[in-house]
């Protein structure tokens, strides 16, 4: 076995820690772009020509189930929007098509920035973290933590080149930075080589793809608790309320937020099934059987369950809405307890929270 680098290891905790701060910093600047832009809102409804209702403004963004549009867009009641968002805004939501406007948000392209910095600083950190225990850098809780919060950055980074989601950025960037902290605190553990079982190629397969399926999910699982407050605002400006949440503004309408979640949901279950499948060979590589019933093996088949009866309801017995968001968020909350409680409080095979011998 190659020998630990201390030099490496301590450098890799440092990278760590700067790229903490910098998540940190970049939060408060996603924060700060959702306070701006309310306060926008805010100008904007205080100094329109003409005081409508509430209900009145529910036009293209707010749509059924159907996909119809409930009302005319603002343009078309002569109502000023009270701040530019994304393609496909009305005022209200900035509708479906989760393009990059023309508005120039300084702010939130501040954020991305930070997010940029902090995500490629935290890169190092992982890649010293393997250099100094000559090996992959999934042997535990704290090295998983640490590698699964770059792979959910990284993931929102790149679907960030595609669509508009900076809306997200307080929730998901606020998850990466809570799992660095996790990981510094309670799931620190020090350098070190592989026990027997994990002295695989099947760790780099069946890990990376655990990784990479558990930050889809991460980012599905910020959109469905969006989508559920979308929803209830929607609701309550269509009965004539007062919005009360003028932020949610910046965000898509909860249809489209469902959308794009059952897509991604879509390629994360596909991951997972995979997870599963090189799991149960792995298995019986390192322990001679395909399936034991471990706690670990019982719990990431009940999370394939749980998403492939999310995938299967929506699909075909017409579960949208709200309900297809508690799925969703039910799904995810199987996927930490897996890795939290689980791997902490049950013993057996898959027991390697504190791995480094």
């Amino acid at each position: 076995m190659p020998e630990i680098n201390e030099g490496f290891a301590m450098l890799s905790e440092q990278l760590m820690l700067v790229a903490g701060m910098a998540y940190a910093v970049a939060l408060c600047a996603y924060v700060w772009d959702l306070v701006t832009f309310s306060q926008a809102v805010k100008k904007g409804l205080a100094g329109a020509t003409t005081a409508p209702s509430e209900a009145a403004l529910v036009g293209a963004g707010a749509r059924g189930a159907a996909g119809q549009d409930l009302g005319a867009g603002p343009q078309d009641r002569g109502i000023r929007p009270s701040s530019k968002t994304h393609s496909g805004s009305d005022g209200v939501t900035a509708g479906d098509s989760m393009r990059y406007g023309k508005e120039r948000r300084v702010v939130a392209r501040v954020a991305v920035a930070l997010t940029v910095v902090a995500a490629v600083v935290q890169g190092f950190a992982v890649l010293f973290r393997g250099l100094a225990a000559g090996r992959v850098p999934w042997g535990n809780m704290y090295e998983f933590c640490t590698t699964g919060s770059f792979a959910v950055a990284l993931v929102f980074l790149l679907v960030l080149t595609r669509r508009d989601l900076r809306f997200l950025g307080t929730f998901v960037i606020g998850l990466v930075l809570v799992m660095i902290v996790a990981a510094s605190i309670s799931f620190w553990t020090p350098v070190g080589h592989l026990v027997p079982a994990l002295q695989s190629y099947w760790l780099i397969i069946h890990v990376s793809i655990a990784v990479l399926s558990s930050a889809f999910f991460t980012l599905t699982f910020a959109m469905s608790v969006l989508q559920l407050f979308q929803s209830k605002r929607e609701a309550a400006i269509a009965m004539g309320k007062k919005d009360k949440a003028p932020v949610m503004r910046l965000v898509p309408n909860a249809l489209s937020l469902e959308n794009l979640s059952y897509r991604i949901n879509g390629i994360a279950f596909v991951g997972w099934t995979l997870t599963l499948m090189f799991g149960s060979i792995w298995a019986e590589k390192a322990w001679g059987r395909f399936w034991g019933w471990d706690t670990k093996e019982v719990w990431t088949f009940v999370i394939w369950v749980v998403y492939a009866g999310y995938l299967h309801a929506r699909a075909t017995k017409g579960w949208t809405g709200t309900r297809a968001a508690w799925l969703s968020i039910v799904g995810y909350l199987c996927v930490v307890f897996n890795f939290t409680i689980v791997n902490q409080y049950f013993s057996g095979l898959h027991s390697y929270a504190g791995v480094g011998s």
